[in-house]
C-alpha cells in the first residue's frame, strides 16, 4: 500500500472578501481556495457577483474588505475582450510580449495554431468575429504560462471545435500543475471541474451545482 503524498500547494486563497456598490452588497465574505493542478468553477445566476469576484482576484478592482493571496503569475481573461480594434493579432502579441517581458513568442504561436487563429495573424481585430476575438483574448491570458488562470465565461461565442480545444488546453494546464478558475452562469461542465462553488447571496457555497436558470 503506497502512502499518499501531501496535497498540492494552495496557489490562490480568498478570505472574507466583501464588496458593495452603494447600498448593494455584492460580496458579503467570499471564501475559497484553489490548489496547484486544480480546475475550480464558480457558478451563479447573472448578477450574482461572479465578475466582481474575478476582477478582485485579478487586482482590477479593490475589495472593501478581506484578503486575496495569489502565488506566482496570473492570467486574466475577462468576459468582454479588451482589445484594440485597430491593431492586428500579431501586434497584440508583440504588445503583450513586451508587457510580460517574454524572450520569444513560441508559446503564443503554438496557442494560435491550437485555436485555429494563425490565419488571422495579420488581420485587424475590428474585422474579426466575436468568437475569434475571444480566442485572442484567451491567447493573451495564456501566452506567459501563468501559474493561475482566471477566466470569465471563457468559451462564450466559441464553436464546438474551439470549445473542445479549450478543454484540451485546460487539461494540459492541469497536468502541468497550473490552477484554473472558471466563472460561469451555467454549471453544465461540472464533470470537468475538481471543485465547484456556487455564488449565492454574496457568499460561496461548496457542493453539487445544478445549472443556474
Amino acid at each position: 500500500m503506497t502512502e499518499e503524498g501531501p496535497p498540492p500547494a494552495v496557489v490562490l486563497r480568498v478570505r472574507g472578501v466583501r464588496k458593495a456598490f452603494g447600498a448593494r452588497r455584492v460580496l458579503r465574505g467570499a471564501d475559497f481556495t484553489a490548489r496547484a493542478g486544480q480546475v475550480v468553477g464558480v457558478v451563479g445566476e447573472n448578477g450574482a457577483g461572479k465578475t466582481t469576484l474575478l476582477r478582485i482576484l485579478s487586482g482590477d478592482l479593490p475589495p472593501d474588505g478581506g484578503r486575496v493571496d495569489l502565488v506566482g503569475r496570473y492570467g486574466y481573461c475577462p468576459q468582454q475582450p479588451v482589445l484594440d480594434g485597430e491593431l492586428t493579432v500579431r501586434q497584440h502579441l508583440r504588445l503583450f510580449q513586451i508587457a510580460y517581458r517574454l524572450p520569444h513568442l513560441v508559446r503564443a504561436d503554438r496557442l494560435l495554431q491550437t485555436l485555429s487563429l494563425a490565419p488571422y495573424r495579420d488581420e485587424p481585430v475590428k474585422i474579426l468575429s466575436g468568437g475569434t476575438q475571444q480566442k485572442l483574448n484567451l491567447v493573451l491570458a495564456l501566452m506567459h504560462d501563468p501559474e493561475v488562470l482566471l477566466l470569465d465565461e471563457p468559451y462564450q461565442g466559441f464553436d464546438w471545435e474551439t470549445y473542445l480545444r479549450f478543454w484540451e488546453i485546460t487539461e494540459d494546464l492541469k497536468d502541468r500543475g497550473r490552477s484554473v478558475v472558471i466563472v460561469s452562469h451555467l454549471a453544465h461542465d461540472t464533470a470537468r471541474l475538481d471543485m465547484v462553488y456556487r455564488l449565492r447571496d454574496g457568499l460561496l457555497h461548496t457542493g453539487p451545482a445544478a445549472a443556474a436558470e
